[in-house]
């Protein structure tokens, strides 16, 4: 079988290196940092743990795929998964406190209405019935198949908007969301599912509807130990496939063999070579190591603010108090004001706290790293302000706490800006899409959150099956 060389070892390149040993294939891993996972990371200090990344899972099937298709223990003998619930608490400027059910559709519109009103849950319910019209339309193309030729399914937006509301463009996912709820709290709590990635609601697609259907829809997850023990069990899973990993080893180049790819050069000097390379980088920083100058047409330079994330690592005193919800989040009081949405983690588990005396509170916003550079101090502490809504008297817990910004996140994994790919979105003429996994140079494959279809754990999983079925001959499909 073919040789390949895999170059990243974050989820989606992980996901991909399982799938094609398991097919036979003699796969290496070469990763330029200490370690595994990009960017679902872990930051311990002093018995206390933190997610650094992605603190929650959506679509835990598609691992459970993954697992399946690559040995004999599942998912669930690898890891203990956890149904959040709650799945979210919103807390808003003017007192109103919801927390909305996991994965119950009535118990989300009960507890609507009763926050909002009358009629708040109906209508929050009808905008997700048209999302789940994006669902059906955009499924296969956004995360199962790969990038179709002319990508047609996703340049136009399949969001079905009420007559008479849009006459001229695509609404954006802002626009829908005072339309359709009219009240500015439900807008904010559809535009925070957005935001969650980065994006502005007031540039991302109808579309971007699809986020909370597919989160109310299939349900929200965590993982004992933190979400680091998911991708220990992914890297496990591929140590015991045969997959060999080569850590400290960074790319410079990729080799060229009769017009192929047909390797990687390290920065030690060696090379790798291979039959098929697959790269898990921001397609712009490979397309330099390509001979020839830089290729637009099919790895786009990047855009000014793709943000990253803003973390605070609170490690507090005193015990977590029973019926605490997992996930907070804190509205500011104007929905486009400059002030962020702020997301309280306080997950209850064992592993991340010295004893039962303690707890370990993860606070985080997106932020583009100019936001930051320079005064993390700062914008840490606008966050401290909105996280003590959601957690009575912080600051007199606090024994210490550690600030993450995007910086940290570049210069762990590479991440230009410490950016945080999000997953990719139908409408705005393509805009919300990646470079397809299959690049124009023959032999080199693009793998993970820069790549089709997006960031995301769930979707950084469907592409490294995507890329491997690529690979392996067939048409590319996550299914």
């Amino acid at each position: 079988m073919a040789r390949i060389a895999v170059i990243g070892a974050g989820m989606g390149a992980l996901a991909a290196a399982a799938r094609l040993a398991t097919g036979g294939h003699r796969v290496a891993v070469y990763e330029r940092s200490a370690t595994h996972g990009g960017g679902v990371g872990q930051y311990a200090r002093e018995g206390f743990a933190f997610d650094t990344g992605p603190g929650l899972l959506r679509l835990p099937a598609v691992y459970r795929d993954l697992f399946v298709k690559t040995g004999k223990e599942t998912l669930e003998q690898s890891i203990e998964l956890v149904q959040v619930d709650p799945a979210s608490r919103h807390l808003f400027a003017d007192g109103t406190d919801v927390s909305l059910p996991n994965a119950s559709r009535s118990g989300v519109t009960a507890a609507l209405d009763a926050a909002f009103g009358a009629g708040a849950g109906e209508r929050w319910s009808e905008l997700l019935t048209r999302a789940r019209e994006v669902w059906e339309a955009t499924r296969r193309p956004l995360l199962e198949d790969a990038l179709p030729p002319g990508a047609v399914p996703l340049g136009r937006d399949p969001y079905p908007a009420r007559r008479g509301l849009f006459r001229r463009g695509e609404p954006t996912l802002a626009s829908v969301a005072i339309r359709e709820l009219r009240d500015p709290r439900l807008a904010a709590l559809l535009e925070s599912y957005a935001l969650e990635y980065g994006y502005d609601p007031r540039r991302a697609p109808a579309a971007a509807t699809v986020l909370p259907y597919i989160e109310q829809t299939f349900g929200t997850w965590y993982v004992r130990g933190g979400m680091r023990a998911l991708a220990d069990a992914v890297y496990g899973r591929c140590v015991a496939r045969g997959v060999e990993f080569h850590f400290g080893a960074e790319a410079v180049r990729i080799t060229e063999k009769n017009g192929r790819a047909a390797g990687a050069e390290l920065a030690d000097g060696r090379v790798a070579e291979a039959d098929a390379v697959v790269a898990g980088v921001d397609p712009w920083q490979l397309n330099a190591l390509l001979p020839g100058p830089p290729d637009t047409s099919w790895a786009p330079a990047p855009g000014p603010g793709m943000p990253g994330r803003l973390t605070l690592c609170l490690a507090l005193c005193g015990a977590r108090p029973a019926g605490t919800a997992h996930r907070t989040l804190v509205h500011p009081a104007e929905r486009h004001g400059g002030e962020p949405t702020v997301t309280v983690l306080r997950p209850d588990d064992p592993a991340l706290r010295p004893d039962e005396s303690h707890e370990a509170v993860t606070v985080t916003a997106t932020a583009a790293w100019h936001e930051v550079e320079g005064g993390a101090d700062e914008t840490a502490e606008r966050l401290l302000r909105a996280a003590e809504a959601a957690v009575p008297g912080l600051r007199e817990r606090i024994l210490w706490r550690e600030v993450r910004t995007p910086a940290d996140t570049e210069r762990e994994t590479g991440a230009p800006g410490g950016a945080v790919p999000g997953p990719v979105l139908a409408g705005s003429g393509g805009a919300f899409r990646r470079p397809a996994n299959r690049t124009p140079f023959p032999g080199l494959y693009l793998v993970g959150g820069w790549a089709h279809p997006g960031g995301g754990l769930a979707h950084a999983g469907m592409s490294g099956a995507i890329t491997a079925d690529l690979i392996s001959g067939g048409p590319g499909g996550s299914r």
